[in-house]
């Protein structure tokens, strides 16, 4: 069933009824994460593998309406939830993505064998881990892709003003604050935010137990960006509420990586520019991966 994941995987994620019918058409596994373990869901079978890295605070499924076009693409598709996220077990020290990266790669030594070779991508705090990833499995990881990465500049970026809404009782006081959260950081237009969106959006906030990270406000991925020895390429929401004004310093940050390939800006795309805009950010990316 799995091996024609073409057939049952949906066309388009626009309800909680595609959601459920794209996780029912994956195959699930579970790594060490401590004393508990790491979720993962696996798309397809027999193809060249590409991991997927979610956004904090996020989970599977940040990478919802890009799972088809990769398995359509010949691809076995690989997303864990992050230690401490969705459905996987709290790290048992630290909680920042450099504690993450050692239960990545235990989850794939074990779901892939300590040898194979896969392909990368990392959203936002994913791409802080997919970094780390890559630069302690350098034999491994054939090409890194980072979407959104947080890190690569010393000057702090702009800030954005988000609700806080953990103390707010159920209910719509709550909903207004994920939604105003949603246009402020992820999505750059209003149409973007759709009820089942906001659903899924809010469990996997609730979900996070992850406390306040910190790495991301430092020059973390700048200062690993030398030691990489794969090819890296960049894909950004031209509105990402995180870039404005520093496009120029996210490019240098890239340059430095030594095989630095290319930037892809996506225009009417926010911070979450996969969700936003999928099939230019599947174009983008599958062009990136098979570079």
């Amino acid at each position: 069933m799995h091996g024609s994941a073409s057939i049952i995987l949906p066309d388009a994620i626009s309800s909680h009824e595609d959601v459920e019918r794209l996780k029912a058409a994956s195959r699930e596994e579970r790594s060490p994460c401590g004393e508990g373990s790491l979720a993962w869901r696996i798309w397809g079978a027999g193809g060249e593998p590409v991991v997927l890295l979610h956004g904090g605070s996020g989970s599977w499924f940040h990478w919802s309406r890009n799972i088809a076009a990769l398995v359509r693409a010949g691809r076995t598709v690989y997303v864990p939830d992050l230690p401490g996220c969705g459905e996987s077990s709290l790290p048992p020290v630290g909680f920042d993505a450099d504690a993450h990266t050692e239960w990545v790669l235990l989850g794939l030594d074990q779901l892939l064998g300590s040898s194979a070779e896969y392909d990368l991508v990392g959203f936002s705090f994913g791409s802080m881990v997919a970094t780390f990833v890559a630069v302690q499995n350098p034999s491994r990881v054939r090409r890194l892709v980072l979407i959104g990465a947080p890190a690569l500049s010393a000057t702090p970026g702009p800030r954005v003003e988000l609700t806080a809404w953990r103390a707010l009782p159920p209910g719509p006081e709550v909903r207004k604050a994920l939604k105003h959260n949603l246009r402020a950081i992820m999505f750059a237009r209003d149409e973007s935010i759709e009820d089942f969106v906001v659903d899924f959006y809010g469990a996997d906030a609730e979900r996070d137990r992850i406390p306040n990270r910190q790495l991301y406000k430092t020059d973390i991925l700048l200062r690993q960006m030398p030691q990489l020895r794969c090819p890296v390429w960049g894909i950004w929401g031209a509105q990402d509420a995180l870039l404005r004004g520093c496009i120029e310093t996210v490019m240098d940050g890239l340059s430095h990586a030594p095989r630095f390939q290319s930037m892809t800006l996506i225009p009417r795309a926010g911070h979450w520019v996969q969700f936003e805009s999928p099939e230019r950010f599947d174009q983008a990316l599958l062009q990136a991966l098979h570079g």
